[in-house]
């Protein structure tokens, strides 16, 4: 509340000082034992690699933004100014407060931002303060680094990524002194939610095995294979990489096209297979598709020299294989997730240099080609930082899940960081269950030789856009691939962004139907036609900029995914008879999910 209106503030309970004080032992106890989990790493002498290297990044990088500045004096001294300004005007507006004069805010959080939805931090001129505080000076940063002209791009960008994260874990919510509502919550309980949560705290860096595992879901009754990743099917084959699943159909007659879903590695494959409500895969079934999708093996020191070649030919290609021996069809359509649909399209490249026509149409869902828009994630790459992973993954052969877990959340810290640790941590509640977040947390390893291609090709030299790209020996041109593509991106989506999609989809050869869906990268795709929340654009052919695009598509209420079948019938509409996994040919290895889904990093 601001002005001189009065209102009550909001009661401070009263706490048991004897509860108190058994309660600081006991967290000081629990801090003992967290504090054990982070040491005992090096104790063993198993400390991990990489930090260092990453800390001293963020430090060259503000200290360019620093020499930029300190280059011209007359500009520091104005920087100086404005955040000298803002300060002496909180000042100013909070005497007048005290006095009871009505005075407007110098700054206000975003609408959006949820940090500062307790009353308190407007209506008790301390929190107010506080709050006003916090923004001035995380805006004044985040200017600062905006306004650096002159950097070149990536350094700039990196800048502005490094002044979020740290804005966001320095926000006086993240802090029991300086939080209304912890600070009630701590004197309400006597400081049990403090001790409740340095227990898990403790917990989580145990099971990060010295670093903090972000708790942001429990279990629950959760269990793949159980109520996770329940459509029926049946394991076809397995080799080093992959498993291949075929699932049971549940119609009279099928398209005599078979689909071969091809996930991401990054993530295991049964986003697409979440539960009954949400699985795509089951609802794909049901609209009459000979099902198959593959499910990556979560690598180890095993697959260290498993290559992005190897992932096409005893991936993919093995896989269209394996379809043809399945149901003797020759001509399959394939969807590619992620960077499931850059190692497709890298394939179906491939397959058009050497004259392969087993794939006749793909589905991209959030998937990146191009990647001159490639967005935060692209923070993390440049020559030396992608040297340093690789020093980390060729010294044990991987990539720990837990990286890329990290760098996923690092792009909404304000979403998937903060609000855990608070909630989590200094609140001590336990998360609740939720299915998407416990995918989320089922982190796999990124291979050695495989993640350094992807890296260097894709997001540090971007060579498959430019036809560089050279696997097996050829040099791919995605120019030469002609088969109709749908491509779906994601409105919202921070890892493979709407307009990195939208230019990638000119960089092929044939008709593209671009889709743009409501939300994110994950939301986006996982929309069910039985209960959408999201919306979806179609238009014209995706040229020029998306912004030009969107404001000429038309935007459709619910799921995309009856479009697609649509898309699916038009291009392939003859039926055949259901088949059976293994259609005879191939002996079932065991049921739906498999067994590689299971391994856990």
């Amino acid at each position: 509340m601001q002005g001189g209106e009065s209102k009550q503030q909001t009661q401070i309970p009263v706490p048991n000082a004897e509860a108190l004080a058994a309660n600081s032992a006991k967290l000081m106890e629990e801090l003992g034992k967290a504090t054990a989990a982070a040491l005992k790493p090096v104790e063993q002498g198993h400390v991990k690699p990489g930090v260092s290297s990453e800390v001293s990044d963020v430090v060259k990088t503000f200290g360019q933004i620093a020499e930029h500045w300190a280059a011209d004096p007359q500009r520091l001294i104005m920087a100086q100014t404005s955040l000298t300004k803002g300060f002496l005007d909180l000042w100013a507006g909070s005497m007048k407060r005290i006095q009871g004069e009505p005075v407007p805010p110098v700054a206000e959080p975003d609408p959006g931002d949820k940090r500062f939805k307790d009353p308190e931090w407007s209506e008790n001129p301390v929190f107010d303060f506080i709050k006003q505080a916090y923004l001035i000076t995380s805006r004044w940063a985040e200017d600062l680094v905006k306004q650096s002209d002159g950097l070149d791009p990536h350094t700039k960008h990196k800048a502005e990524f490094y002044v979020r994260q740290i804005s966001s874990a320095l926000a006086p919510t993240n802090f029991v002194a300086t939080n209304p509502e912890l600070i009630r919550e701590t004197l309400k309980e006597n400081g049990e939610n403090l001790v409740r949560g340095m227990k898990m705290l403790a917990e989580d860096i145990e099971a990060g095995k010295g670093t903090l595992k972000l708790r942001q879901t429990t279990s629950g009754n959760f269990a793949v294979g159980v109520n996770m990743a329940t459509t029926p099917g049946k394991v076809i084959f397995r080799n080093d990489l992959m498993e291949v699943i075929q699932y049971e159909p549940v119609t009279e007659q099928v398209y005599k096209r078979p689909l071969l879903i091809v996930p991401p590695w990054i993530n295991k494959f049964y986003i697409l297979d979440l539960n009954p409500d949400k699985s795509f895969i089951r609802w794909a079934v049901s609209q009459g598709l000979t099902v198959f999708t593959i499910s990556w093996v979560n690598p180890d020191e095993r697959q260290a020299t498993k290559s992005f070649e190897d992932y096409m030919r005893e991936g993919i290609f093995t896989a269209l294989d394996v379809v043809e021996q399945a149901t003797g069809e020759k001509k399959v359509t394939a969807i590619g997730y992620c960077v499931g649909g850059t190692l497709l399209s890298v394939a179906l490249a491939y397959m058009a240099a050497v004259g392969d026509e087993r794939i006749e149409s793909a589905t991209l869902f959030t998937t990146q080609v191009d990647f001159t828009h490639a967005g935060d994630l692209s923070v993390f790459v440049d020559e030396d930082q992608v040297r340093n992973i690789e020093d980390r993954m060729y010294a044990r052969g991987y990539l720990e899940g837990s990286s890329m877990a990290s760098a996923f959340n690092m792009l909404r810290p304000n979403d998937l960081i903060w609000p855990y640790v608070v909630n989590v941590y200094l609140k001590g509640q336990e998360p609740f269950p939720f299915d998407l977040l416990y995918w989320n947390s089922d982190s796999t390893r990124m291979p050695a030789a495989n993640h350094s291609f992807y890296l260097r090709n894709c997001y540090l030299e971007n060579k498959l856009s430019k036809g560089q790209m050279e696997v097996g020996g050829i040099e791919l041109d995605l120019k030469r691939v002609s088969i109709p593509i749908y491509n779906l991106a994601a409105r919202e989506d921070h890892i493979a962004p709407a307009k990195s999609v939208f230019l990638g989809s000119q960089r092929f050869g044939g008709e593209v139907t671009y889709v743009l869906a409501g939300s994110g990268h994950i939301a986006g795709v996982v929309n069910p036609a039985e209960k959408p929340k999201y919306q979806f654009w179609t238009g014209g052919k995706p040229e020029g900029e998306l912004n030009e695009w969107i404001d000429n598509a038309t935007e459709h209420p619910g799921s995309w995914w009856p479009h697609w079948i649509q898309w699916i019938a038009a291009q392939a509409p003859e039926k055949v008879e259901a088949r059976k996994p293994g259609g005879g040919k191939l002996e079932p290895l065991g049921d739906a999910p498999g067994d590689y889904v299971k391994i856990r990093a």
